[in-house]
């Protein structure tokens, strides 16, 4: 050994090794901090590190065989005897693969993870102002920012959905960066005095809580985009994420140079976050009015007027005058900004809510998803049109992308879960109810959808009756605690317990409904159906009297709502009118076909099937549920054995027939 050292420090082959390293280790860093930022793949920085690695025994060996002289590149003459230099040449490889092998296994793995996660949550700015009506004016700061950065590609950005939770909570931001999945978080706080606007942000890695960096701005209200727009670039800079051309002059457009008109669409966007509250819909409704009054070219008002009017349509009112006045605001946007995505966004939900027009809604959504590739609604919307079409693959992924960019919104979670039981998955779908109810434990919408595959799977009401002491404890808007007195009521209907059914609907007042007409008839359907149970043959005929009322009013004014046709025709088949029943039944069926709707399309078929139960025609009802178990549907074979709509075809053998053969499937 000691001849072989002398050997290595008579060659420099020491001081050929020490070079070696100090060089790769320069080159390695140079090469980690600018791959990145150059956009090249990870694989090629571990490329860069494994060829230095071979390299290293290999200069060894040429620094042990030649030596650098005055007058060139000569071999090292040779002083030991032969066995001595094999043993000697065997030594110094094996010393330079062993030292390459150590150093890989601390290198690599790092260079593996040094890839920049470039994903961020924009936490809800803190208002400092004086005046606290001007916390809106701090989210509508916040907002912008969010949208600016949701519009680069190569980013991931949180909904807004996500972080308003956490508005005045002191959480921890590495739990925050866990519970919604990203690396970097900007959190940031507001003062306005009159004119003038202070803004502090400071980006935090939440990984280790360490900060980034930080700004601080003090400028007119009349620069406040450029501020948005300015925090967004610098983001983007310090995320190292790639910005496009048309991004980067998205970002830059001025929606409006009024700031009254910006003002009021702040207060709208904000006021219409409360999608299940009718009465700050329309104090938005009022407020977009006012912006759009004030700059008739304020594009992305226009655009948002028109997602409110749609999201109005399709929960509370679907009269041809609020579904034209959509599709006349969002045409009116995008005539004034054809580039907007919004816009592209809002003529797609016109299409969808407004028209049930698929192929429309699904163009203007993928064009409006490609400006917005962090908007969870995008995504959402086209995995909502893609099951519809029969996409089931491909809607899953859409929603599972919704979900990952609005971890914390219960909506993207239902949608897919809904995927998965009319899959008959139902392990999937518990499990994505699950991972929103570790979330959000008290989500009203979530114990809902629980009990509703608990039923469909196993006939099991104990998760129902789980979802209802879970709402006694929560505050809910009048949408909430009727959808929750209307199922819990249905679910006394299922169990047979026909009084407890009737005396929960019959406890809710008419006037409560005053917002959500459609869902009268339904309480006046479930009356009628108790009492029918009940023997209440006058009570029950009275009760669909007063539905077969509210559903001829209703289909005036929508008479292309599908649900409105179906529902009457049960009504009408309660009432014996068999001809009308069957005709309603039919023109339901014409309006959404399972060709045309493959998600809603079986929901009409099913409701099609109960009328001709009801009407004794069991041979017709039998023959289209058999269909529905055969596909993708919302029908089981446990929801048909308990659900008591179902009662007239019990005694018949080929409904028994029926459940026995797909009773291994669900």
């Amino acid at each position: 050994m000691s001849s072989f050292f002398e050997e290595v420090k008579r060659r420099k082959v020491y001081r050929v090794a020490a070079a070696y390293v100090i060089a790769a280790g320069g080159i390695i860093q140079l090469a980690s901090a600018a791959f990145p930022a150059w956009e090249l793949p990870n694989w090629a920085l571990r490329l860069v590190i494994v060829l230095l690695l071979i390299g290293f025994p290999i200069a060894l060996i040429l620094a042990w065989a030649f030596d650098v002289t005055p007058q060139g590149i000569k071999s090292t003459p040779a002083l030991a005897p032969r066995m001595q230099r094999r043993r000697n040449i065997v030594m110094l490889v094996a010393v330079g693969v062993i030292v390459s092998a150590v150093a890989g296994f601390f290198l690599l793995p790092r260079a593996s993870a040094h890839k920049i996660d470039k994903s961020i949550a924009v936490l809800p700015f803190e208002n400092l102002s004086d005046e606290k009506e001007n916390a809106y004016f701090a989210d509508g700061i916040q907002d912008d920012v969010l949208t600016n950065l949701s519009k680069i590609g190569d980013l991931k950005v949180i909904s807004r959905t996500s972080v308003m939770p956490y508005r005045g909570k002191a959480s921890n931001l590495r739990e925050i960066g866990k519970a919604l999945g990203v690396s970097t978080i900007l959190e940031g706080s507001v003062r306005r005095i009159g004119n003038r606007v202070r803004v502090n942000v400071q980006l935090i890695n939440a990984e280790n809580d360490e900060h980034i960096w930080a700004e601080d701005y003090d400028r007119d209200l009349t620069d406040v985009f450029a501020i948005q727009t300015d925090l967004a670039k610098k983001i983007t800079g310090e995320l190292q994420a790639k910005l496009s051309p048309a991004e980067k002059a998205l970002m830059e457009r001025k929606p409006t140079e009024n700031g009254e008109a910006y003002l009021a669409f702040v207060q709208a966007k904000n006021l219409g976050c409360a999608v299940e509250d009718f009465d700050k819909l329309k104090q938005s409704e009022q407020l977009y009015e006012r912006a759009v009054q004030l700059d008739p070219n304020f594009a992305l008002a226009l655009a948002r007027s028109s997602l409110l009017q749609s999201w109005i349509v399709h929960t509370f009112d679907r009269t041809s005058d609020r579904r034209e006045k959509a599709r006349a605001l969002a045409e009116q946007a995008l005539r004034l900004q054809p580039d907007l995505p919004e816009a592209h966004l809002a003529v797609g939900f016109s299409y969808y809510y407004g028209d049930n027009n698929y192929d429309a809604a699904l163009r203007e959504f993928e064009i409006a998803q490609r400006g917005l590739p962090n908007e969870s609604e995008a995504y959402l919307a086209i995995g909502a049109i893609q099951r519809r079409q029969g996409k089931w693959t491909e809607s899953t992924a859409n929603l599972e992308k919704a979900a990952s960019l609005n971890p914390k919104d219960s909506w993207p979670l239902q949608n897919l879960a809904d995927n998965y039981q009319v899959l008959r998955n139902f392990d999937a779908a518990n499990k994505t109810i699950d991972r929103g109810l570790n979330m959000n434990p008290d989500g009203v919408g979530l114990w809902e959808t629980k009990s509703k595959l608990a039923i469909a799977e196993k006939g099991d009401f104990s998760v129902a009756e789980k979802a209802f002491a879970a709402a006694k404890s929560v505050p809910m808007t009048n949408q909430e605690k009727l959808r929750i007195a209307g199922s819990r009521a249905g679910v006394f209907v299922l169990e047979r317990k026909y009084q407890e059914g009737l005396r929960e609907a019959e406890s809710l007042p008419d006037d409560l409904f005053h917002e959500f007409q459609q869902h009268l008839s339904d309480k006046y359907y479930l009356i009628g159906f108790a009492r029918k149970a009940l023997q209440d043959q006058a009570g029950a005929q009275a009760a669909f009297l007063k539905a077969k009322e509210i559903l001829d009013l209703q289909i005036k004014q929508s008479p292309d709502s599908p649900d409105m046709h179906i529902q009457l025709a049960k009504v009408l088949a309660h009432l014996g009118e068999k001809d009308a029943a069957l005709a309603e039944a039919q023109r339901a069926t014409e309006l959404l076909p399972e060709s045309k709707d493959a998600f809603g399309g079986p929901e009409i078929a099913a409701g099609v099937a109960e009328v001709y139960a009801i009407l004794g025609e069991n041979d017709r009802a039998i023959e289209i549920l058999d269909g529905l178990l055969s596909r993708p549907s919302g029908v089981t074979v446990q929801g048909l054995k308990v659900n008591p709509i179902w009662d007239p075809l019990r005694n018949d053998p080929r409904f028994q027939a029926l459940l026995d053969k797909y009773g291994g499937k669900a």
